[in-house]
């Protein structure tokens, strides 16, 4: 979308490439909403959705003014360039950093638990579930 707002010289050609852009900003936003409730427990989610919301914040603390002091010194083309690249490399080390065909269910152990734990009692030491990040297993 910012590369193709490169082309843009009318408010007509403007407000597609502006609803484009937030189609991808919410093609990114649901996924990570639904990630994060998958990948924890009820009581843990408003913490982890209130340090999601202060990362995101955080890249935007960074592009906004980038935007705009780089807008105003090499003009709104270079910019776009520029944030471009950037969504470009995040992008890329999205889909490199992330595990492929990552499965919900994982088998691990749990050497550090007493031997009368409620979370081993039944299931033993070595055990398959549905693997979200808590307190019994932090990463």
């Amino acid at each position: 979308g910012m590369l193709l707002a490169i082309a843009v010289d009318s408010l007509e050609w403007l407000i597609p490439v502006w609803a484009l852009l937030g189609i991808g900003s919410s093609t990114v936003q649901t996924p990570v909403g639904r990630l994060l409730i998958k990948s924890s427990i009820g009581v843990d989610r408003p913490a982890l959705f209130a340090a999601q919301f202060s990362l995101s914040h955080a890249g935007w603390l960074v592009a906004y003014p980038l935007a705009g002091w780089l807008g105003s010194i090499a003009g709104l083309q270079i910019t776009l360039v520029v944030l471009a690249g950037l969504a470009l490399i995040a992008l890329i080390s999205a889909i490199r950093l992330w595990p492929f065909n990552e499965s919900t269910e994982l088998m691990h152990r749990h050497d550090d638990l007493a031997d009368n734990h409620p979370h081993i009692a039944t299931s033993g030491r070595q055990h398959i579930h549905h693997y979200v990040i808590d307190n019994l297993h932090p990463k």
